[in-house]
């Protein structure tokens, strides 16, 4: 794990009410099971997330926050689509899943979110064209 402002992701959790913290660790450590290799960064969006270089959208595949009540985990589209039946119970946007603080969190769901919005940033690769100049 490349992590370019650690004490930023640590401080955003901390800045969490304290019912959040252990939710929001968790789900930082799913996330860094799947992506050991991802950049660990708060400066896009001022949330955790998680890139790798040489892909579109800055590399960005996944991020997590804390808003009012629920541990939200924002990926790329289409993939909350894709798993729409298995997040019926859920509050859900393009591209969140809003899981209810007062409740568990399926973090093997969590893990396959986080697996499939990989996949989806790894299909989208910026390719390095030369361009010949006449």
């Amino acid at each position: 794990m490349k992590i370019l402002n650690p004490i930023d992701v640590d401080a955003y959790i901390a800045s969490a009410p304290e019912e959040a913290h252990s939710k929001l660790r968790e789900i930082r450590t799913v996330i860094r099971e799947v992506a050991p290799d991802a950049y660990e960064r708060t400066d896009y969006f001022q949330i955790p997330g998680y890139s790798y270089e040489g892909y579109d959208y800055n590399g960005m595949f996944v991020w997590f926050s804390f808003k009012k009540s629920y541990v939200c985990l924002h990926v790329r589209p289409p993939v909350i689509q894709e798993h729409k039946k298995e997040l019926s119970g859920y509050t859900t946007t393009k591209a969140i899943v809003s899981f209810p603080l007062n409740q568990k969190i399926p973090m093997a769901l969590v893990k396959k979110l986080v697996k499939a919005s990989l996949e989806v940033m790894k299909g989208k690769k910026i390719l390095k064209t030369k361009v010949k100049m006449n």
